[in-house]
């Protein structure tokens, strides 16, 4: 019987700025994406999203990201490869902190926004990401795209590596995400969503923005926290993938 991995990226409201439904989401999900703190998410906030998280049961994720709130992570930066090495030790150092005292711990590594997107192919900020986990600890496992730098690097530093896809974000005919400036990146359908991850994860193809079956080896599959409606999103590609004969359970 087929499985996948369902994750979900929460923990990013900060202060009284509230995003999502984090208690909701983590009723639905199997791992959990949480911020560090340098795109989103005061320390309040982390602490009450881990100790939720230990509460149902669901794997924490270090999200790192850049250091970047007023832009939440979706810009690039241009940052020196010893900085971002630092950067990402010191927010998965926090959140494991964090998510200690609420009796779990960080069980892998993913990184946010452009960052994520940066080091599919910009091999030092790759590098940078990489050397920071496996000197920290190298039994994180590291989520990205498939066929990133991100990941042949992390392959190569005896990292164990987690190939994702998004359920609600449109593809390119490369395989690669749409940006968030073009429209139709974002998807928002939740029956159309369901199907297209069942097909994924059956199959191992997604439907590209141009029409082309673009071939996707998934372990996990990414729900994000502040897409509009991403609960019922997540449900219903729960919902489908057991329909199907499909387990949803973590990579872990």
């Amino acid at each position: 019987m087929p499985s996948v991995d369902v994750n979900a990226d929460l923990g990013e409201s900060y202060g009284t700025w509230r995003l999502g439904d984090d208690d909701a989401l983590l009723q639905v999900v199997t791992s959990a994406n949480v911020a560090c703190g340098f795109h989103a998410g005061d320390p309040a906030t982390l602490v009450r999203t881990c100790r939720s998280a230990a509460r149902a049961g669901v794997a924490i994720g270090a999200q790192v990201g850049y250091h970047d709130l007023a832009g939440f992570g979706r810009r690039f930066i241009d940052v020196d490869p010893d900085d971002l090495y630092a950067d990402v030790v010191y927010q998965i150092g926090a959140l494991d902190g964090i998510a200690r005292t609420c009796g779990s711990r960080v069980r892998y590594v993913k990184p946010h926004g452009a960052l994520y997107n940066t080091v599919v192919t910009h091999e030092e900020q790759a590098q940078a990401v990489v050397r920071a986990v496996h000197d920290l600890d190298p039994t994180l496992p590291l989520l990205g795209l498939p066929g990133s730098a991100l990941l042949a690097r992390a392959e190569r530093a005896g990292l164990r590596t987690v190939r994702e896809a998004f359920a609600d974000r449109a593809y390119t005919a490369e395989g690669t995400l749409v940006p968030r400036s073009q429209e139709g990146a974002v998807l928002d359908d939740p029956r159309a969503v369901a199907e297209r991850v069942l097909r994924l994860v059956t199959g191992g193809t997604v439907r590209s923005v141009d029409g082309m079956d673009v071939a996707v080896d998934a372990e996990s599959v990414c729900v994000h926290g502040d897409s509009p409606g991403a609960v019922r999103m997540a449900q219903a590609v729960r919902d489908t993938l057991a329909e199907n004969g499909v387990d949803v359970e973590s990579f872990l």
